[in-house]
């Protein structure tokens, strides 16, 4: 059985994209690669991101909002980060690994009815998803 490949999410805050990327490659990918997240200014598991993650089967209630340094010195086949701020701050200590930016729309910027913010979030959730199997399938070893 070959091991599974190691893959760490990045975003600024590491409450929502990072936590949703993380648990979808996780559930999805379970037998094939493990996943991390992390951020350059943790700041607490969103609410509405566990509530839409829950809405497809998968419970993030558990998660922690995690400082990428936790992960300093641990190796890496995939660094993804999800935000622009995030891959501008992250470090070059992740070396050897494949270094990728996929950026999606930070769901907590939306403003507008409940209704509204709640649709953003479940966007960018499939989003998330939709990116990561195109991606995933298509490499080599997962």
């Amino acid at each position: 059985m070959r091991k599974p490949k190691r893959v760490l999410f990045l975003c600024t805050g590491n409450s929502c994209r990072s936590q949703m990327a993380d648990a979808i490659i996780n559930h999805d990918f379970h037998d094939r690669a493990e996943a991390f997240s992390a951020g350059t200014e943790p700041h607490g598991l969103n609410p509405k991101a566990v509530q839409v993650m829950a809405e497809i089967g998968i419970d993030i209630s558990g998660n922690s909002s995690d400082h990428l340094d936790l992960y300093v010195g641990q190796d890496f086949d995939y660094v993804i980060s999800l935000c622009s701020n995030a891959d501008e701050k992250c470090p070059a200590f992740f070396g050897g690994v494949k270094r990728l930016h996929m950026p999606f729309d930070d769901p907590p910027r939306v403003q507008g009815t409940e209704e509204e913010i709640m649709a953003a979030y479940r966007r960018v959730r499939d989003e998330i998803r939709t990116t990561m199997h195109r991606f995933f399938k298509n490499e080599p070893g997962i």
